[in-house]
């Protein structure tokens, strides 16, 4: 293991306090009435410039990191570390203790030190006598903060801080009612917010959490009982024979181990971990996996290690959130930030509204009337009501079985326009087409239990050369009791073991069957087998398994091959072809060879039977040749490569797919970038992909502006579901659960549901932020009106509106399920297009001359009474003008409703939602009954008084 890592992927610097700034920082927030504070809080950067100058690392108190294009790291952009606080997520505290002179800060709950020779901060991976206090207690630590806390971070959300702001504002402005609603209201959403937050907060503290006491060897050989919190990389840890809950990741030095993964990975049945080879190469759990226990897994049993050959000895390798349980967490803490397009023009849209209402006061000269008209049109419930659908979608979802963690990603999911597919296929059918004979099955059958303790027959035992990756093979050693010769066979892929036999037992048929049944989607392992010199004993299988593997595993004779079928789930082909009628793209990722995954390519429907396949075959830089990239089709024609890369990729309506492997993806992406972008355009199967390549890929694909699904398991491709813009599990694990999606159905049936809702709720959120929108701008256009006439709308006017009216609106609205097929087109997800703009510039033109309309024709009557031009404000109402323009705002706010309601193509037509029409058939009641309601509410002496002097002036006696 290396001593170190430093951190290319950020950029670290340092700065230290300045004394006379940190003081005009504090006076500039004694004057300020602590807006600075607040500033402060949300730009911590700011801060940090303000009150510190830079400095070396080696003498910095505050660290200012800043990660680099190509780290995909779960914070802000700009993260800050302040010696005081460590409790925000975008900050992270500097330690120093005295007594070992240990400097280091925290970072995603890993340990970063700082060494003077290197001049940097970097992570230890290597053990010294202060390994505990530079890695800190074994512990996935999950803070659960306090109510009091919660709620002031949640009162400095600057929604918050601006409903604070108005609410004190429209106190000042004598609106107590309309105040006191808005408060309670808000008092509400916070409690629930914080009940929230603190709630997931204790679930997922309870999830990472693992203490228990477990027995280590010291140096001098004595065991010793500990608490797991104690654990270190490099403590030597003794497994009983039992087994326990594995708190720490570690290497397996001696023994061997049945394992519970399916917190990790979803699959029931138990995985068999055997002993690390001993070798010069540097260890990696990730090349290393049937040798490395996982922190959180449950170890079943464990044999062969210790005295008398029960439990097992292993070497702890990384504590806390190093581990692979920590890393989940830590995804989960800091989730990957979502960048959509909606989000980021509603904050430039809010700018907009508050633009023109500084244009629409610029005349006034109080400056609590222009306040106030701020307040308008921003809308503080805007944040609220555009959640409203997809609150509504998330409930659907879970009542389909999908769940979701991310609420945002419902509305991303409406913007898909490519996933890729892991999972489309069943269980396995098997047939094996072997050469051996009766006396050699019961041998072979050990091959294929390397998962157990107790081969199928009882008579005959062994040892195992576990299953690699890298090496695509896996062998086992196995003498029969009866006094049968030692025999080691071998399975993997077809050209491993065949090129590891001796050449005259291949067939020479091998490479045309081999093509053959790879062609037909078959999954085919061969098999090969060679007789072990020596006393069919266990001492013989003991001494087999010391030799170094390749002595084992060379001069096979070869066997046959094992042909396995996996039949494409029935629900595959009609999901892919749900979604190539909705012009979305399907893409397919798999680990198996790429002749198999084009045939299950095709049986699904991704690859059309008449289509052509075009595979591409790039081959790395070596001593003896140079990098090289190829397109040969399925009959093995060459075919050129500028020709293939170059005309119509970027075009549709072509009849030929690009498949490549793992191998050649590697290559391409290292030694031909510049053809990247051009086959992904055209590429449909990706076979032969590691876990790290899926995720690259993902990536590669964001790059070319696709909005990229992942349907998969939540272990191997853990890391591609929570890159994708939509990730979506198809597995019960609990690393599941870093996957924004996670569905029961174990198909994946649930991704057209999960567009359509996605869809549904993005162009419900699109229609209630134009509602609100349009909603502010009605009523600052009835607002400004009356401010020029010298009045204003009421306290109870402002009420009836905003809650009884609008707010009722909103939520119904949201109620429109979505529609039953998925349309080829893709809901607009920008609300800076002229479309939006030009659509809301038209509905403002119409409102302001409606309202303007009705003032002049209440003016021009005969029966009209002015305004008493002495008063201002709330001292002229009740009055003809506020009557007339308040009635008619009410019927464009419910017109409104219905303009901005989009349902076809991506939502149920509007008469299924049926509660929408009740509330706009109570208040068309209400405002057609009794145009001059408000009268009537608030003043109904003073409006029958003027009322008979409107009677008079007609020449008419009051009604009797």
């Amino acid at each position: 293991m290396d001593c170190l890592t430093s951190l290319p992927q950020q950029d670290v610097q340092g700065y230290k306090w300045v004394r006379w700034r940190l003081w005009l920082c504090r006076l500039a927030a004694v004057l300020s009435l602590g807006v600075l504070l607040i500033v402060f809080h949300w730009r911590p950067r700011l801060a940090v410039l303000a009150r510190c100058c830079s400095c070396p690392l080696a003498l910095a108190d505050i660290l200012l990191i800043r990660p680099l294009p190509t780290c995909f790291v779960p914070f802000s952009l700009e993260m800050v570390v302040e010696l005081e606080e460590n409790e925000w997520r975008d900050t992270i505290q500097l330690h120093k203790e005295e007594k070992t002179l240990l400097r280091y800060y925290l970072f995603k709950g890993l340990r970063y030190i700082w060494l003077g020779r290197k001049g940097a901060f970097c992570l230890i991976h290597d053990v010294n006598s202060f390994r505990r206090c530079m890695y800190g207690p074994n512990l996935i630590d999950v803070q659960v903060k306090s109510y009091v806390k919660l709620l002031f971070e949640e009162v400095l959300n600057p929604f918050y801080v601006f409903q604070v702001f108005s609410i004190t504002l429209w106190i000042v402005d004598n609106y107590y009612y309309y105040a006191i609603c808005i408060f309670i209201i808000s008092i509400l959403s916070i409690g629930i917010s914080l009940y929230e937050i603190r709630k997931q907060s204790v679930t997922l503290r309870n999830m990472a959490r693992l203490v228990t006491n477990v027995t280590i060897r010291r140096n001098s050989g004595v065991e010793e009982l500990v608490s797991s919190e104690e654990l270190a990389p490099g403590d030597c840890l003794i497994i009983p024979q039992e087994g326990l809950l594995l708190p720490c990741d570690a290497a397996l030095l001696a023994g061997e181990c049945l394992v519970n993964e399916s917190m990790l990975t979803g699959e029931s049945v138990p995985v068999l971990k055997t002993p690390l080879l001993a070798g010069e190469g540097r260890y990696s759990s990730e090349t290393e996996h049937r040798h490395t226990l996982f922190c959180g897994t449950q170890l079943i049993q464990a044999k062969g290690g210790g005295p008398g050959g029960s439990g097992a000895v292993a070497v702890v390798t990384s504590t806390g959130f190093f581990t692979a349980k920590g890393n989940l967490v830590s995804s989960i803490l800091y989730p990957h930030p979502t960048d959509f397009r909606f989000y980021q023009d509603s904050a430039k849209f809010l700018l907009i509204l508050g633009f023109v209402a500084f244009v629409g006061t610029i005349y006034k000269s109080d400056i609590t009337d222009f306040l106030d008209v701020v307040t308008i049109a921003v809308p503080p419930a805007l944040s609220a009501a555009i959640t409203t659908g997809t609150i509504y979608a998330q409930h659907r979802l879970k009542s389909q079985g999908v769940f979701c963690i991310s609420p945002p990603r419902i509305n991303i999911c409406g913007k898909v326009s490519l996933f890729c597919f892991d999972k489309v296929r069943g269980i396995p059918l098997a047939k094996v087409d072997c050469v051996c004979g009766e006396q050699l099955w019961p041998h072979v059958e050990v091959v294929f239990h390397q998962s157990t303790f107790v081969s199928p027959d009882r008579d005959s035992y062994g040892g195992r050369f576990p299953f690699s990756s890298a090496l695509q093979r896996m062998s086992v050693v196995t003498v029969a009791r009866g006094g049968c010769s030692a025999l080691a066979f071998m399975k993997g892929s077809p050209e491993m073991v065949a090129s590891l036999c001796r050449a005259e037992t291949v067939p020479g048929q091998f490479s045309s069957k081999l093509h053959s049944f790879s062609s037909e989607g078959l999954r085919v392992l061969a098999l090969a087998y060679k007789p072990v010199d020596g006393n069919a004993d266990l001492r013989t299988i003991e001494r087999c398994l010391s030799f170094h593997r390749g002595e084992v595993e060379k001069d096979m004779q070869f066997l046959g091959l094992m042909i396995m079928k996996n039949l494409v789930k029935p629900e595959s082909a009609q999901v892919i072809n749900m979604l190539r009628l909705a012009h979305l793209r399907t893409v397919m990722v798999t680990g198996d060879n790429i002749l198999t995954a084009v045939n299950v390519a095709k049986s699904c429907g991704m690859v059309g039977f008449d289509d052509k396949v075009i595979f591409v075959n790039a081959t790395p830089h070596t001593a003896q040749s140079i990098p090289t990239l190829r397109f040969r089709s399925i009959l093995a024609a060459v075919i050129n490569t500028f020709l293939v890369s170059s005309q119509g990729l970027y075009q549709s309506g072509f009849d030929y797919h690009l498949a490549i492997n793992g191998k050649s993806f590697a290559a391409l992406c290292d030694h031909f970038p510049e053809y990247l972008p051009k086959v992904l355009l055209r590429a449909t199967v990706f076979a032969r992909m590691a876990p790290d390549q899926k995720t690259q890929l993902v990536k590669e694909l964001q790059k070319l502006n696709y909005k990229v699904g992942m349907c998969g398991d939540g272990a191997n491709d853990c890391g591609a579901l929570r890159a994708a813009d939509v990730g979506v599990s198809l597995s019960e694990a609990e690393a599941s659960v870093a996957s924004p999606f996670t569905s029961k159905t174990e198909n994946i049936s649930c991704v057209p549901l999960l567009i359509r809702e996605g869809r549904c709720s993005l162009v419900t959120s699109f229609s209630l932020f134009r509602y609100m929108a349009s909603y502010s701008l009605i009523q600052l256009c009835a607002v400004l009106t009356l401010y020029s006439v010298r009045t204003r709308l009421s306290d109870k006017q402002f009420l009836l509106c905003d809650f009884f009216l609008v707010t009722t609106l909103a939520i119904v609205m949201g109620r429109g399920g979505p529609s039953d097929k998925l349309d080829p087109s893709r809901p607009s997800a920008s609300l800076m297009s002229l479309p939006v703009l030009g659509s809301l510039f038209i509905h403002t033109s119409v409102i302001v001359l409606g309202q303007l309309a009705a003032l002049f024709i209440t003016t021009s009557q005969d029966w009209y009474v002015p305004i008493n031009s002495t008063r201002i404000g709330a001292d002229n109402l009740p009055n003809m003008e506020d009557t007339s323009v308040f009635a008619l705002s009410g019927f464009q706010y419910i017109i409104m409703a219905v303009v901005v309601t989009k349902g076809y193509p991506h939502k149920k037509p509007l008469y299924y939602n049926s509660l929408l029409f009740l509330p706009r058939r109570l208040y068309f009641r209400v405002f057609l009954s009794a145009g001059l309601w408000k009268n009537l509410v608030e003043e109904p002496i003073a409006f029958w008084c003027r009322h008979c002097k409107i009677e008079h002036s007609l020449g008419r006696g009051p009604s009797s």
